[in-house]
Parts: C-alpha cells; sequence; structure tokens
C-alpha cells in the first residue's frame, strides 16, 4: 500500500481500495458517539492502521479542527512521545514551558480526533499522554491502536480480528489485480484461494504480501509453496498469538523469497526511524554486497513485493516499512552482526545532512533546509540516540542548532543539550560549541538564567582552550541577553566586538551572524547608524540568497521608520519583511511583523485593514500561548495604542468583526498571503521612469553605484542622480529602503 499526504491535517489519503470490515467501522464510530477513548487491540498484521484510519477518515466532518495520524511506531524512547505528537500536531514549540504543557494548551479549545497508531511498546507514556490530553481537551477524541490495553479509566476496547473467509477473498483478488489484472475468483480456483487464505488466518498483512506473488504464481503453486514453508518456519513460544507466528512466517516466505541483494536492502533498511528518502538509502545502505547504483532497482523491487511502502511529499517520495516488517529486518541485521556499522552509518549520514544546513544557513535555501530536518526529525532523534562517541552527539546537537530554534523546537533541543553536555564532560571545542548552541536556546526561551550559566562555563572554557574564537562568540551572546535585558548599548557594544574579533579570525560565517543582530538591535534602540548597517546586511543577504536574516533586518528597519513617523517606509519595509518569510514556520516572527504592518496602517484611515491585520497577528499568538508584550513593555504599549485607535474609529462591534475576519488566517503561511494578498490585487502605478526602476532593481540586488554604472553603460555621476531622484520620490533615506521598496511593489511587476 502506498499513501500521499493529505492537505487536511495530515490523515494520509489510501492508494489501494478499503475491502470488507463495514460492520467494524460502524461499530466503532457508534462507540466514537459515547466514548473519547477508543483502543483498536489485536495482532501485529491484523489491519488495526488501516480499520483506524477507515473510521478516523469517515469521522472527518465531526471534527472541524482535523483529524490527526500520530505514527508511534518509530519512537523509542518514552520521553519523545508528548513532542512527537506535539510536532504531528503542529504545536510551535515555543517557550519554555514542557512539551506536554505546550501540547494541552495548544489542544485544549479544539474538536479534533487524534489517531494514535502503534502504542504497545510505549504504553505508560502513551496512557499518560492520552490522559492529560482527554482532561484537558473536553472537545478532543483519540482512537488508538495497540496489541495490549492501555489501561485507563474510560477506555473502550474493541478487539479486531482476521477477516472472515469471504472478506479475505475478496482482498485478495483486489489485491492481485493491482498486479495481475485478469485474475478473478472462479469455479476452479475457488478452494485453493479459501485454501489460501485459511492459511494465511485471515490476516490483511499476510494476505497482502502473497498477493504480491500471484504475479507469477498461481494460487495451487502458492497454496503447496506455503505449506512447505510453514513446515519448515512455524517456531516460537506457544505463548504468543498464533496468528502472530502465522504472520511472521508470512513474513519469513517473503523474506526467503527475495533475492539475497534485496534481503540485504531490506535488513539495512531496518536501520531508519520513521521513513527515509532516496539519497539516504544510497548513503546508508550501499557498499559490502550492495553498489550504490543497485540501490534504486532494489528499493524498486522491494516497494513491488509490498515490503516498502512509498509515501508521496510535496518535495521528493519518501519511503517506510511497516512495523512487523521493519521489526523482522531488524532482527536479521542484529543477526547478521551489522547493526552497530549501520547505526554508525545512519548517524554519521544524519551528521553530514545537519551540518551541511548549518553551515549553508546564511545562502539560499534556508526553509527548503529546515524543511529536510523536519522530515527527518524522527531520524534525528535516532541518531541522538547512538551513544557509541559522545563528542560526535554534541556536534550533532550543536548542528541542529537552527533546527531547534528557528524550526521549533526549543524544548527537545533544550533536553538534548542538557543529555549531550551531561554524557561528555571532556574540555573540547565541541563541548563549547554545545555550550553555546545550549545558551541560544535558553535565550530564544526566555531563560536568561540558565543561558548566562551556560555562556560562564563557555567562557572558562574557551579561556582554558586559550580558543579566540570561542571567546568572541561567548561576547556575542552575552550581547543577546543585554538586548533581552533592556540593555542596547552594552548589546551593540558585545556585537561589534564579535563581529570584529571574527573577522580577523577569518570567521566570516560567525562574523556575519553578530553584523545582522547589530542592525536589528541598532534599529529598534534608534542609532543613527542603523539604517547604514541594514543596508550592508541586506545588500550582502542579497547577494547570497539569504532571506530569515534578511527579514529580521527589514522588520527591524520598520519599526526604526515607523518611530521615526515615516508610515509608507514601514509598510514597504514590513511587507517585504513577510515576502521574505514565506516558507518559514515562525509564528512569531510573522505576528511582528503583521503588528508592525497594522501599527503603520492605522494611522492613514484604514482602520478596518488595520484590524483585520491584528486579528491575523493574534491567532498566530494564541497558537504559540504568546502574545507581543513578550517583546517588552514598549511593544505592549504600541499595540495596545493602535487598538484604541482603530476602536475610536470604527466602534467595538466593528472592530471585533474586522479581527475576526483576519483571524481565520492562523497559520504563517496564510496570514502572509493574507497580508500581501491585498497589496497584490491593485498595485500603485510605479512613481519611477524606467530607467530609474532599473537602477532601483539593481539597487535591490546589492550593487554598487559603480557597478550599476557598469551594468547600464551609464557614468557613475548619472547613477548617482537616478539614486537620489528615487530617494526624493519615494521619500526614502537609504538604499536599504530602497531595496525594500522594490522587493513589496515592483520586483514582480512587468
Amino acid at each position: 500500500m502506498s499513501t500521499v499526504a493529505s492537505r487536511a491535517g495530515n490523515l494520509p489519503t489510501p492508494f489501494t481500495s478499503f475491502v470488507g470490515r463495514r460492520f467494524e467501522v460502524a461499530e466503532i464510530g457508534a462507540l466514537q458517539g459515547t466514548a473519547r477513548l477508543v483502543t483498536l487491540i489485536g495482532p501485529g498484521g491484523v489491519g488495526k492502521t488501516r480499520l483506524s484510519l477507515e473510521v478516523a477518515a469517515g469521522s472527518a466532518i465531526d471534527f472541524p479542527d482535523g483529524v490527526w495520524l500520530v505514527d508511534l511506531a518509530p519512537v523509542q524512547e518514552p520521553a519523545a512521545v508528548a513532542g512527537v505528537a506535539a510536532t504531528t500536531l503542529g504545536v510551535p514549540d515555543l517557550g519554555v514551558r514542557p512539551v506536554m504543557e505546550q501540547l494541552t494548551g495548544y489542544m485544549a479549545q479544539r474538536r479534533a480526533l487524534i489517531v494514535m497508531d502503534n502504542c504497545e511498546h510505549l504504553a505508560g507514556a502513551c496512557a499518560e499522554l492520552v490522559k492529560e490530553l482527554l482532561s484537558s481537551a473536553p472537545g478532543l477524541h483519540i482512537l488508538a491502536t495497540s496489541r495490549h490495553v492501555l489501561g485507563l479509566t474510560g477506555e473502550h476496547i474493541f478487539a479486531v480480528a482476521p477477516l472472515p473467509p469471504k472478506e479475505a477473498a475478496n482482498l485478495l483478488q483486489d489485491r492481485v489485480r493491482a498486479v495481475r489484472p485478469g485474475f478473478r475468483i472462479s469455479d476452479a480456483n475457488q478452494v485453493q484461494v479459501s485454501q489460501l487464505c485459511a492459511d494465511l488466518d485471515g490476516l490483511p498483512l499476510a494476505i497482502e504480501l502473497a498477493a504480491s506473488r500471484l504475479r507469477t504464481l498461481t494460487v495451487d503453486q502458492m497454496v503447496g509453496r506455503l505449506e512447505n514453508c510453514f513446515a519448515l518456519l512455524t517456531s516460537g513460544s506457544p505463548t504468543s498469538w498464533p496468528h502472530h507466528r502465522t504472520l511472521r512466517d508470512m513474513i519469513g516466505w517473503s523474506y526467503e523469497l527475495c533475492t539475497p541483494a534485496e534481503r540485504l536492502l531490506w535488513n539495512r533498511l531496518s536501520i531508519f526511524a520513521g521513513g527515509f528518502d532516496l539519497d539516504a538509502v544510497e548513503s546508508v545502505c550501499a557498499g559490502d554486497g550492495i553498489a550504490e547504483h543497485e540501490v534504486l532497482d532494489l528499493l524498486d523491487r522491494l516497494v513491488v513485493q509490498s515490503v516498502v511502502l512509498t509515501v508521496e511529499s510535496e518535495d521528493l517520495p519518501r519511503f517506510r516499512l511497516l512495523e512487523t516488517i521493519r521489526e523482522y529486518g531488524r532482527e536479521k541485521l542484529v543477526a547478521s552482526g551489522e547493526e552497530e556499522r549501520l547505526l554508525l552509518r545512519h548517524r554519521d549520514f544524519f551528521l553530514a545532512l545537519a551540518q551541511h544546513v548549518d553551515q549553508g544557513w546564511f545562502g539560499p535555501g534556508q526553509a527548503e533546509g529546515l524543511a529536510r530536518l523536519r522530515a527527518e526529525h524522527i531520524n534525528l532523534l535516532a541518531a541522538l540516540e547512538y551513544g557509541a562517541d559522545p563528542e560526535a552527539r554534541l556536534r550533532l546537537t550543536s548542528a541542529l542548532g537552527f533546527h531547534w530554534c528557528v524550526g521549533g523546537f526549543l524544548s527537545e533541543g533544550r533536553r538534548q543539550f542538557d543529555r549531550s553536555l551531561t554524557a561528555a564532560r571532556a574540555c573540547t571545542p565541541a563541548r563549547g560549541r554545545a555550550l553555546l548552541g545550549a545558551a541560544w536556546v535558553a535565550q530564544t526561551q526566555g531563560d536568561l538564567k540558565a543561558a548566562n550559566r551556560w555562556l560562564d562555563e563557555a567562557e572558562a572554557l574557551a579561556e582554558r582552550l586559550d580558543d579566540r574564537e570561542m571567546s568572541a562568540q561567548v561576547g556575542g551572546f552575552r550581547g543577546v541577553s543585554a538586548h533581552y535585558q533592556g540593555e542596547p548599548e552594552e548589546s551593540i557594544s558585545r556585537y561589534e566586538n564579535a563581529r570584529a574579533a571574527l573577522t580577523a579570525l577569518g570567521n566570516e560565517r560567525e562574523a556575519t551572524s553578530w553584523h545582522l543582530s547589530l542592525a536589528c538591535v541598532q534599529a529598534y534602540a534608534g542609532d543613527p547608524r542603523a539604517t547604514e548597517t541594514g543596508s550592508q546586511v541586506i545588500a550582502a543577504f542579497e547577494m547570497s540568497g539569504e532571506r530569515w536574516g534578511r527579514a529580521q533586518v527589514l522588520m527591524a528597519l520598520g519599526h526604526d521608520a515607523w518611530e521615526r513617523g515615516d508610515r509608507e517606509a514601514a509598510k514597504a519595509l514590513a511587507r517585504s519583511a513577510l515576502e521574505n518569510m514565506r516558507g518559514f514556520n515562525d509564528y512569531a516572527m510573522i505576528a511582528r511583523m503583521l503588528e508592525l504592518l497594522a501599527w503603520a496602517t492605522a494611522p492613514g484611515g484604514d482602520h478596518g485593514w488595520a484590524a483585520q491585520l491584528l486579528g491575523a497577528a493574534g491567532a498566530l499568538w494564541q497558537e504559540i500561548d504568546s502574545s507581543i508584550s513578550a517583546f517588552g513593555p514598549q511593544m505592549a504599549d504600541h499595540h495596545a495604542q493602535c487598538d484604541e485607535r482603530i476602536v475610536r474609529a470604527l466602534s467595538p462591534a466593528a472592530y471585533k468583526r474586522a479581527r475576526a475576519a483576519g483571524a481565520g488566517h492562523d497559520t504563517p503561511d496564510l496570514a502572509i498571503d493574507f497580508a500581501l494578498g491585498a497589496f497584490a490585487e491593485a498595485p500603485a502605478p510605479s512613481p519611477l521612469t524606467r530607467r530609474e526602476r532599473e537602477v532601483a532593481a539593481l539597487v535591490a540586488k546589492g550593487l554598487s553605484n559603480r557597478r550599476i554604472a557598469g551594468v547600464l553603460v551609464l557614468s557613475p555621476r548619472t547613477v548617482d542622480g537616478h539614486i537620489e531622484n528615487i530617494r526624493a520620490k519615494l521619500g526614502f533615506g537609504s538604499r536599504a529602503q530602497v531595496a525594500a521598496w522594490w522587493a513589496a511593489n515592483e520586483a514582480a511587476a512587468p
């Protein structure tokens, strides 16, 4: 079976039909009407997952806040259960509160259905999560699948039985037709079909595996081969599920029918947690019996045999193994003696991936890099569990800094830094970088006390190692704490020193990060150098393709323009900042940009639109249980003043309606589309001449006047004149404002 991700929530849409079980679907649906927790129990391969998804899909109309699948099969650590559920449900992991508290707060007012799949190996943690969720969210229903009950008060149990003979035969016919279109059950083969389904105990997974083999075998041949196979393979504990022994034998027979190379790949694929893509398979599984160029063909053959499932995503296709298939392959991998080597290769692959995203951060592909790390989150957690090399674990935790802080996994990042730093006590540069990363996470959470403890240790370590880069970094992060404590002068001084020191040491990447921070804090502090610094940063980021930092600087410059009373510049800069944030799942940053746009809009008289922008911002704040006041009392005052201005102009009732209209755009991408869409519908005529527009476009790309002159074959003096005219017409005082205006108003124009 293959699945594609649904646009509504994350419930997968099956590629294959659902056969039989109509009575079970109706009965479970009726149970859900009276019970908020229903647990489907039964042996592996009996069809619990597929049945739960069918029930969930049919119930979607009853749950306006979505139907969600939380797959716990790849999760090995009980402490990670709440975090995986939060990630799946789209809960932004922000602030210092525990993930469980963030998750229950997020779900408290929602009417949703959660399918918690494969709970058996984490029964205690799952039971705790279910209890907390149901206690805090009265509109929430949970449908769990497990081989055992969760043991909670109010839990309703539904035992999933194997398919009855007729439904088993219908399933076999349906799946065989996918590989042999002319196949049908007839008088000539009905007895053999019934015998085959009986031999397979009516287990859907076993039937699907057998169907893939009927591409080349007749049903009679299959029955004969199975009888011989089961005589050889049947073994196991007399206390285990009888159906489980049948399934294991069927999986074992499928395994034996694979070629040696297919079996080897099956074993090695079991090292992945959750899913995987072709790039990962080629890097981790090739070698020692599998050439890299053979991987794609072998993987395709395992897909055809229903061993590997495909999951289509918006980008590259991904693959996964059903848990029973993965468990079997993992046993074979352990028996082969390859497990330790594959664990190391798995860890090294994801370390390299994280380092690639980290080292290339100040360039193009930031949002794509974060999306890739998010897709591999479970694999990243598994790689962090590999404890053979604590130093490598430190490096991986540190390399995931942007994943933790920008990708929305703050609590998980905090937990991983704590564990990694506890496990690796040696005084090494890797520990120093991890201390800095832990401080960054704590600062982003608002826990400056913890951040300063980490920085104290990093400072002592830098002195002990005589590591000037680490020392400069500590100074920069001290500047972050100063900024958050309302001490902009100290912050500016520390950022300047950190940038200068790292530039002198040749570390341009880290110097760039403090140049970015310097531009922002200068703008918020009203420093007269802010425009020049911001222009330098924006020009550099325009050239490199960086967007996340560019958006921060544009927002800061917009705030500075608004403070100076330049509303038009503030709006242009805020819109440009929002455009650069497309694809980033940064609720707080985008909410701040919407606030700024509203503050700059309201004084111009468009009070209804300003109220809608505040409504969209408010929806994002609500999603992360925060508000603009988290960024200081001055920001809260600006928000309150804007509120009061709009209410006076519209009336409280009209203001409430306008806010409600904006509040429907409650995700970052929806909010950006909403805020920018109003300006895209009817763009104002450009006040610039054709030549001035050409010059402005090159300014937006970061070119100097001399370079613009060369491109347009003009004299430098002529270019100087054009830029002066542009500034005069637009009322701008800096190149950065011109660049922002171009991005917001002209870049897409013909």
